[in-house]
């Protein structure tokens, strides 16, 4: 028998555009890598391990789409609907096909319009077993199930908040083309089923069937004619999603799966724009989850968020304005389904955008002439709330650590605001220069107040020595014995400063640390899910009052058990959060520091409260 048909052109010729196109894609993310991530990607390949871990988290992020169940049931179960019936249908229409063809080989559209092709003599006999009533059950049972999925889409676009979600994404025009088109694919396959099956009077399934029966029935024009316009209708409509696919947000479909396996083969965000960065871009599906939970929603800022800034960098244009606003707390890529690092993304942006002049520290001396056990680098936001500094060095004193503050007079940054603005050349020179006042000190271990400079210390500077927030510092020398603390018997909510908490997952030692002295609450948004405080260092585009709205917002969060105490373990949260006097706000280094029995201070030879800093007093942190 003869199974070709005109109508089945825009499909294949749809389908044939789609695979070159994404080949091409494909094929230039892979060269365009760095050569040590070509050789990752290579050793991957032939890795049988690596590769069925990788199709294992295909299965359950891009067709079961695990995150967003997690997320939220029915948002779960729409896009597992999609993914996962189409990608059923196509699997055992396929089997399907063969049973009816007798070949292993058949062209790519005959399992699509297999209805279309099987209804002469030659298939009459083969109708009485039982394989072709299942395949027409359980087909119609797949359609019935992806269109069930579609009509919670429709939902969607009018009650998004049952799908738990505020507000949804505004699309671009080949969005809603390809969108449209979408919708219309299943639909228009159960009309040309339905109707070629009541025309027939058979080959329907519990479904298709008495709907066919139904149309022919109640359809005044010739049903065979009817069926053949719809089998056009559905042929059109997927040669034009196909084609419309890779320029719409679709795109993530394919490019998420070799997003999936780049991350196994151990390829990670540059520094610059990649063959990675660009796979990245086209995987993200623009499905909004990241709109909701972004605070720049409070200060009336919508058009910066990361889905828009992602499409906006996937279009190849993005102004400086867009990447220059965003709090860069990392709280979209805890949420993003498909794990983008949005942050890194923005950041490779401000490098593109920035420029500027060498920098240059010879007002710093390289030599210290001292060394020390611990170097201590308090920050430059400490230094603006210098009750930080004197509590670590009223604690050091009272443990008797031998220690080396390092940035305390003409002190220079660690370099990570620099980095935030783009600057990376910048950025390089300061951090080398650091890099030799700590080599100088001969210290074993580095301890810093600010989480700003812990992270950057951690990722940038490649130190031989042991690099510790003040928190992790102070619990190891309360367990130790070395801090005898007493219980302060107040009730303390904690603040996960963003660079600390989701920049380097530090989360249990400040909550231990207070654990030793005070009764902790629980608050809804913590860790990983923490709120920024609004005084982000990456935000170069807010106003004060929008910076306050965003604090006020945290606050009312953080608040909301009425503890008697907000706690933190970053002086430039400590410094947003005070200025709103709604609550007293102390860092983690200040509490402890007062927890200390007094006979135990006043033991210590020497004043451990003098001033640390000549130039700057008490009055600093009112700034």
């Amino acid at each position: 028998m003869i199974n070709f048909n005109l109508f089945v052109l825009p499909f294949s010729l749809g389908l044939l555009y789609l695979i070159l196109k994404i080949g091409k894609d494909w094929y230039k993310w892979i060269t365009t890598l760095s050569p040590v991530d070509k050789v990752k990607f290579t050793s991957g390949i032939r890795n049988p391990i690596q590769i069925l871990i990788s199709l294992k988290e295909v299965f359950f992020e891009v067709l079961i789409h695990r995150k967003m169940w997690k997320r939220n049931p029915l948002l779960g179960y729409m896009h597992m609907s999609f993914a996962l019936g189409w990608f059923l249908l196509i699997i055992l229409g396929n089997i399907e096909s063969r049973f009816y063809s007798g070949t292993h080989l058949n062209a790519p559209y005959y399992p699509i319009f297999l209805k279309f092709f099987i209804h002469d003599k030659l298939v009459i006999f083969f109708e009485v077993y039982a394989v072709p009533r299942f395949f027409r059950f359980i087909m119609d049972l797949l359609l019935l199930y992806i269109l069930s999925g579609l009509l919670l889409a429709f939902l969607k676009r009018k009650k998004s908040r049952w799908f738990g979600m505020k507000r949804v994404t505004r699309y671009q025009l080949t969005d809603h083309v390809a969108l449209t088109t979408l919708w219309l694919i299943f639909p228009m396959r159960l009309l040309a089923e339905s109707f070629t099956a009541g025309y027939y009077g058979s080959g329907g399934g519990f479904m298709t069937q008495p709907l066919g029966n139904f149309l022919a029935w109640i359809v005044p024009l010739p049903t065979d004619l009817v069926a053949y316009t719809m089998w056009w209708g559905y042929s059109l409509v997927l040669g034009i999603f196909f084609v419309t696919l890779p320029y719409s947000r679709y795109m993530h479909i394919p490019t998420e799966v070799l997003l999936i396996f780049f991350r196994n083969f151990g390829i990670k965000p540059k520094k610059w724009y990649s063959g990675f960065s660009d796979t990245e871009v086209h995987s993200c599906s623009r499905c909004g989850v990241c709109l909701d939970i972004c605070q720049m929603n409070l200060a009336g800022i919508h058009d910066s968020q990361a889905v828009y800034f992602i499409r906006d960098v996937r279009d190849k244009y993005v102004s400086e304005q867009i990447s220059r606003k965003c709090l860069v707390c990392g709280r979209c890529q805890e949420v993003c389904p498909v794990g983008i690092h949005s942050d890194s993304l923005r950041l490779i942006k401000r490098r593109e955008l920035s420029s500027g002049q060498d920098a240059d520290y010879s007002f710093v001396s390289v030599s210290t002439g001292r060394t020390a056990e611990v170097v201590y680098f308090s920050g430059c936001m400490s230094h603006l709330t210098p009750s930080i500094i004197r509590s670590m060095k009223g604690i050091m004193e009272v443990a008797g650590v031998s220690y080396l503050h390092l940035d305390e007079n003409r002190s220079i940054c660690c370099g990570r605001p620099l980095m935030l603005a783009g600057k990376d050349r910048q950025a390089h020179d300061l951090v080398e220069f650091n890099k030799k006042l700590i080599r100088n000190a001969r210290a074993g271990i580095l301890v810093t107040s600010c989480p700003i400079c812990y992270r950057v210390f951690k990722e940038e500077y490649n130190l031989p020595i042991r690099i510790q927030h003040h928190a992790q510092f102070l619990l190891e020398l309360v367990r130790s014995g070395k801090i005898p603390l007493q219980s302060m018997h107040r009730r303390i909510i904690y603040h996960d400063p963003c660079d600390l908490g989701r920049g380097s997952h530090v989360y249990e030692a400040p909550r231990e640390l207070l654990g030793e002295f005070s009764d902790l609450l629980i608050s809804k948004e913590e860790k990983n899910n923490a709120l920024c405080c609004g005084g982000s260092l990456g935000m170069f585009e807010a106003d004060q009052q929008q910076r306050d709205l965003m604090t006020n917002g945290a606050l009312d969060s953080l608040l909301t058990l009425g503890p008697e105490l907000l706690a933190t373990s970053c002086p430039l949260c400590k410094k947003t959060f005070g200025k709103m006097n709604r609550v007293p706000v102390k860092d983690l280094a200040e509490l402890v520091f007062e927890s200390i029995p007094d006979g135990r201070i006043r033991s210590v030879s020497g004043s451990v409260s003098a001033p640390f800093h000549p130039e700057l007093s008490s009055e600093a942190e009112s700034i």
